[in-house]
C-alpha cells in the first residue's frame, strides 16, 4: 500500500512544481474514500488515488472538467495542473483550483427542499451538455451509468446473506423491477457519485459539486440515489420533480441505492456500525415508498 500523506504530496510538489513549494500542504478534514485530497496554501488542492484502479480517473478530469464547466450553472472543480508518478509515488495525480464550502448534511443545510432544487438543476443542465466523445460507463467508473444488471450477481448475494435482517422477498422484488427497464434515450452525462460528500455547502447553500471520478455519459438514474440518502418527504419530491425523469429512471434508481445500500451491510456485516445505520435507512425508505400505493 502506498503511504500518501503530507510529507510525500510536499516531495511531489518540491520536485514538479517548484514555483508552489513555499506553499503549506495540510491534510483535509474529510477524505473521501478513493483518493487523498490535501489543502495546498489558500487557493489550491492536490488530489492524488490511493490504488491504481482510480488512476484513470486523474486524466478524465483533466480532459473533461475543463469543458464541462463554463455550461453548469455550478463549480466544479477546475484543474490546475497535473503530477507524474514520483517521489515513490506510481501515479498520476492532479492540483485543483481550491473550492470553498463544508460537506452537505442535513444540519449544514437551511432549506432542503430548496437545496433540492438546486441539486435537480445542476443534473438537468450536465445532461444537456453535449455527450459526442464522452467517456462510456466502465471500470474508470465502477461502470455507473451502465446496465445495473452488472452487478445483479452481487445484489443477489447481499440478499442472500441478510435473510433475517432485512425484508428479503420486497428487496428481490425492488431489485427486479429495476432490472426490467433500460434506458431508452441517447447517453448523456452523468456525475456518477452523487452523494452528500461531493456537495459543497456555503451559507446553508449549494455552492459547489465535486469529484467526477465516476462520471461517464449513459444512464443517469444513477445520479437519483441521493434522493434517499440525503433527502425526504417534501425536498425528496422536490428533486424528483426538478430532475425530471420517467418511472423507469427511478425504478433503476432505486436499485443503484439498493445495491450500494446492500453491499454497505454485508462488507464487512456490522463492520460501521454509522454506516450500516445509513444503509438501513435507506433500504427502509425505498421498501416503504415500495409498499405505498400510488
Amino acid at each position: 500500500m502506498v503511504k500518501i500523506d503530507t510529507s510525500l504530496v510536499t516531495r511531489l510538489i518540491t520536485a514538479q512544481f517548484p514555483q508552489w513549494r513555499h506553499l503549506p500542504v495540510e491534510p483535509v478534514e474529510f477524505d473521501g474514500w478513493d483518493n487523498r485530497t490535501f489543502r495546498l496554501g489558500d487557493d489550491m488542492s492536490v488530489r492524488l488515488p490511493g490504488a491504481e484502479h482510480y488512476t484513470a480517473q486523474v486524466t478524465k478530469e483533466q480532459r473533461w472538467l475543463p469543458r464541462l464547466a463554463p455550461l453548469l450553472p455550478l463549480p466544479i472543480p477546475a484543474p490546475l495542473a497535473m503530477g507524474i508518478p514520483g517521489e515513490s509515488y506510481p501515479w498520476h495525480w492532479s492540483i485543483y483550483r481550491w473550492l470553498e464550502g463544508e460537506n452537505a448534511t442535513i444540519e449544514s443545510i437551511t432549506d432542503l427542499s430548496r437545496f433540492a432544487i438546486t441539486l435537480g438543476q445542476f443534473l438537468v443542465a450536465l445532461r444537456r451538455v453535449d455527450p459526442v466523445g464522452g467517456p462510456p460507463p466502465g471500470s474508470h467508473n465502477f461502470f455507473r451509468g451502465g446496465p445495473l444488471a452488472t452487478y445483479d450477481a452481487e445484489t443477489r448475494g447481499a440478499i442472500e446473506a441478510l435473510q433475517g435482517r432485512i425484508d428479503t422477498d420486497t428487496v428481490a422484488a425492488v431489485w427486479a423491477a429495476a432490472l426490467e427497464t433500460t434506458w431508452q434515450q441517447p447517453p448523456v452525462w452523468l456525475h456518477g457519485d452523487v452523494s452528500p460528500g461531493n456537495l459543497l455547502v456555503t451559507g446553508g447553500r449549494l455552492s459547489a459539486i465535486i469529484d467526477f471520478g465516476c462520471s461517464a455519459v449513459g444512464d443517469p438514474a444513477c445520479d437519483l440515489t441521493i434522493a434517499w440518502t440525503l433527502f425526504s418527504g417534501e425536498s425528496r419530491e422536490a428533486f424528483r420533480a426538478m430532475v425530471s425523469l420517467d418511472g423507469a429512471s427511478w425504478a433503476r434508481a432505486r436499485g443503484w441505492a439498493l445495491w450500494k445500500a446492500l453491499i454497505t451491510l454485508v462488507e464487512p456485516l456490522n463492520g460501521n456500525p454509522l454506516e450500516a445505520e445509513r444503509a438501513q435507512r435507506v433500504i427502509d425508505e425505498i421498501l416503504a415508498e415500495w409498499r405505498t400505493p400510488c
